[in-house]
């Protein structure tokens, strides 16, 4: 989807088209009496350069793009950059109806999908009816359109031999655009693309690669396997070298089973240990009854717990707790978490706290007598227990 919350955010605010907007901050402009929030004046929105904090961008429109403003990027650093941007917070809930119904569209369309989280799909057009008239042009078309007409969102679609090129293809003719690639295109259109542009090459292995001399993905490519195993490792070193040259067998997954979800908050002000212990407590232990509520959602219970801290030197911690009973309910999340967190560092004030859980099992698979094992008795103040200097 393009731009996926910015748009749904636009569907509410039309009078926003065209300008710079970024989601991730702030708070709805005041009601405009007697006027809907489609005739309110652009004037009644807040912008970025009024921002104090430690927000991050969710994402942005194309026009704050154009400025230099991306996701995950600090709303301070954006103000920089785009003061005049406008700034509207998040709205999960929302997002998720408009997720939910775009992907009712294709599955009717292609049933073969594969979820990739709110705003991002894989579909397997191989058996589909028409899926390959003018090498999948014609069904792309046709999702857009449906798409557009259910929820009136625009979305960018790569048609490729497998995931990893229809991935890059869907990333090269954005808004609203379709990109064919084949194997024949590799060396004409995958090869000039940066290395970072490869999903699975992060920031750091993307350094290390420019540190080698290697900048596109061509250069990738004409690597020996040996040598890139040697920097690389054996597994990620060959996944390099096939991945630079468009091979990828993963079959589009139409049901997979969650890994591990996760909470965490980045805080307005630096929190210490030891001076804020009631505010971090407060913070951590509403983590954890988000956490236990995702899990009912997702009808599963978890078997390890872990803590992720940043602190205010943006160093970050985690530590991880291996556990012999599943849990699932807020006060054993927290007690556990709890645990772990007595394991880590707290000497430095912290500008993030998150709590993970993983190994998760569906409760179809748990006995009934671990059904809503609890240690309420057991959690205690968390931050007030906790030794520090």
């Amino acid at each position: 989807m393009d731009a996926f919350f910015a748009s749904v955010e636009l569907l509410r605010y039309p009078q926003l088209k065209g300008l710079p907007v970024v989601i991730g901050g702030g708070k709805r402009p005041d009601t405009v009496p007697d006027r809907p929030p489609h005739e309110w004046p652009i004037e009644a929105f807040p912008r970025l350069r009024d921002y104090s904090g430690r927000g991050v961008i969710t994402t942005a429109t194309y026009e704050a793009r154009a400025f230099g403003v991306g996701s995950a990027m600090g709303m301070m650093k954006a103000a920089a950059l785009c003061p005049d941007a406008i700034m509207l917070p998040v709205d999960h809930a929302r997002y998720r109806a408009l997720s939910q119904q775009f992907k009712s569209v294709i599955l009717e369309i292609a049933p073969l999908m594969e979820n990739r989280g709110i705003d991002e799909v894989y579909i397997d057009l191989t058996d589909v009816p028409g899926g390959q008239r003018e090498d999948g042009r014609v069904l792309a078309r046709l999702i857009q359109k449906e798409i557009f007409m259910v929820t009136g969102l625009t979305c960018s679609i790569g048609v490729a031999p497998n995931k990893l090129m229809a991935k890059l293809a869907s990333e090269m003719n954005k808004p609203n655009g379709i990109t064919i690639l084949s194997m024949a295109d590799v060396k004409t259109r995958i090869w000039p693309l940066p290395c970072r542009a490869l999903n699975g090459i992060g920031p750091k292995s993307s350094a290390k690669l420019t540190g080698l001399g290697i900048h596109t993905l061509g250069d990738l490519a004409a690597c020996d396997e040996q040598w890139l195993i040697g920097h690389f490792g054996n597994s990620y070193g060959r996944w390099l070298l096939r991945s630079a040259s468009g091979e990828d067998d993963r079959a589009v997954e139409t049901h997979s089973e969650p890994v591990s979800i996760s909470r965490e908050t980045t805080f307005e002000r630096n929190l210490h240990a030891k001076h804020d212990r009631e505010t971090l407590g407060r913070i951590f232990t509403d983590l954890c009854e988000r956490l236990s509520q995702d899990l009912a959602g997702k009808g599963v219970a978890a078997q390890a717990v872990g803590i992720k801290l940043r602190d205010d030197r943006f160093k970050t911690v985690t530590r991880d707790t291996r556990l012999d009973t599943p849990i699932r309910m807020a006060t054993d999340i927290r007690y556990h978490a709890g645990q772990t967190l007595k394991r880590a560092p707290l000497e430095r004030p912290l500008r993030l706290l998150g709590v993970k859980l993983g190994k998760l099992i569906p409760l179809t698979a748990l006995p009934p007598t671990q059904a809503g094992i609890q240690r309420r008795s057991e959690t205690g103040d968390l931050f007030n227990d906790l030794p520090t200097t």
